[in-house]
């Protein structure tokens, strides 16, 4: 690389300091990268973003005070040319539909290999979608899914916590009978035999949190 070419800033958001610290001496061991900031949660993410301006922003989907998909969607709301990708342990198809659907440019698992890893942190950089051909598939998949509706997910919800259909009824301000079809909406659109399986599906693919 030549001395006048400027490296690709890069800002760092997770709220675990063992991967911030591996991640950041990947990057800096590189010619074409350096790391310019690292965040410990969601709000000090938006606070750097504001103050260095970087090329782009690797974030993690789960931290304190504010997400991922959060940090994206008011990162993107104040810049819309930001570049972001997500860099998270979590694969589940809905985690990856709302990230991508809001704007995030690249979706990576933190166990993708180092050289992935860098591969993602320049496509991003240089305004290029990354994605691996298994989130990819996910993605997919969860376009062709049906969606819940908002009163579904918050019923959904209230399953994860063992409410009945009388207990979700009186918390959502509903009918018992008026919850019981919703239940049964949501066993189907989950292809879910009963409240367990169907509370386990949402888990697994990042629908709701306990």
């Amino acid at each position: 690389m030549s001395p006048n070419t400027a490296k690709i800033r890069v800002i760092l958001a997770d709220d675990h300091p063992v991967v911030r610290n591996g991640l950041a001496n990947i990057v800096n061991q590189q010619k074409d990268m350096q790391v310019v900031a690292e965040a410990e949660d969601g709000e000090e993410a938006i606070a750097l973003y504001e103050q260095h301006l970087p090329d782009m922003m690797v974030l993690d989907l789960r931290m304190p005070k504010l997400d991922g998909v959060a940090v994206v969607q008011e990162v993107l709301q104040r810049h819309p040319k930001a570049r972001l990708l997500i860099m998270t342990t979590y694969d589940g198809d809905e985690d990856i539909f709302r990230s991508l659907s809001q704007g995030a440019k690249g979706y990576l698992l933190k166990d993708a290999p180092r050289q992935e890893i860098l591969a993602a942190i320049r496509a991003v950089a240089a305004d290029q979608s990354y994605t691996s051909g298994a989130i990819a598939a996910k993605a997919l998949q969860r376009l062709v899914r049906p969606n819940l509706t908002n009163r579904e997910a918050d019923v959904l919800q209230q399953l994860a916590l063992g409410n009945s259909n009388k207990e979700i009824g009186r918390t959502l301000n509903i009918s018992e009978g008026t919850a019981k079809t919703h239940v049964k909406a949501i066993l189907t659109k989950l292809d879910a035999i009963s409240r367990t399986e169907a509370v386990a599906v949402a888990l697994k693919r990042g629908m709701i949190r306990l």
